[in-house]
């Protein structure tokens, strides 16, 4: 396939989707499908606060209890259930975990050749620990069945920050970006800011992740990123400004060690050291 064909596909499929999520919106709930659960889930998901992010697995409850077997509600539900353990949201953070990670892998078993749902057990167990490699691999077959997947390029470089890759990270999100500019920026922006950040380019990194807030205020990563950045520049009001700010949307601001996705073990210790300076707390 063609660079012009790949971008041309990266832009109708979104928009398509887009007109499906309108047509199941404007009926009534007595004729709704495990699809049309499924659509309506993913418009309450995005943006994601936490109403938003229960609303969403409420519907997917739905859609799943119809079809047990729909791979990309299934897909999607381990998502949200990853969103809330990792924003703080979570009122049985084992239990969630449990869930976004069983979730997942049935999804995986149903549907191992979409590539929605490949991208999103992969981030899902890769955030849960899993060889990293293997769900690169994951990633990487979703791209090879459909390189026009802008949410695959992104979470692909997702997954490369997780491997301690920021470079290849960055122009995976990069990719992401050119193929549907019209996505909210604010958590690709955020994939660059932290990608950035780990390059040790503080300046480049605060600025990915000031427009990523601005797109995004209710995405706590961001400002978890931007605090520890700040730290490390000697900015500690700023930092502790951002602190603040990440308080009034979930109580975790800083994640024990054996929580966090980065391999790398100095990516690890830049991001804790950082976020501890921002909030006054010390190991």
């Amino acid at each position: 396939m063609s660079r012009v064909a790949v971008s041309v596909a990266g832009v109708i499929e979104p928009a398509l989707q887009a007109a499906e999520m309108r047509r199941s919106a404007a009926r009534p709930t007595t004729e709704l499908g495990a699809y049309d659960f499924y659509l309506r889930a993913i418009t309450a998901f995005f943006p994601s606060t936490k109403e938003r992010v229960i609303e969403a697995v409420e519907l997917l409850d739905r859609a799943i209890a119809i079809d047990p077997h729909y791979g990309p509600a299934l897909s999607l539900a381990a998502v949200c259930h990853l969103r809330l353990l990792d924003d703080g949201w979570a009122k049985d953070p084992a239990t969630t975990r449990r869930k976004a990670g069983d979730l997942a892998r049935q999804a995986l078993q149903a549907s191992d050749n979409d590539p929605g749902v490949l991208v999103n057990a992969a981030l899902v167990l890769a955030r849960l620990g899993e060889d990293i490699g293997a769900m690169i691999g994951l990633v990487d077959r979703a791209l090879a069945l459909n390189p026009s997947f802008a949410r695959g390029w992104y979470l692909s470089g997702n997954l490369r920050i997780f491997a301690g890759q920021p470079e290849l990270a960055i122009e995976h999100v990069e990719t992401a970006l050119r193929l549907s500019p019209r996505e909210r920026l604010g958590v690709p922006l955020w994939a660059m800011g932290i990608a950035y950040f780990f390059k040790r380019q503080f300046d480049q990194a605060v600025a990915k992740l000031l427009l990523a807030i601005q797109d995004y205020p209710s995405h706590p990563p961001s400002y978890r990123a931007l605090a520890a950045c700040y730290a490390h520049m000697g900015r500690l009001d700023d930092a502790r400004a951002i602190i603040a700010r990440l308080r009034a949307i979930t109580p975790l601001v800083l994640p024990s060690a054996s929580e966090l996705p980065f391999r790398n073990p100095n990516d690890r210790e830049l991001w804790l050291s950082g976020l501890r300076l921002a909030a006054g707390e010390t190991e």
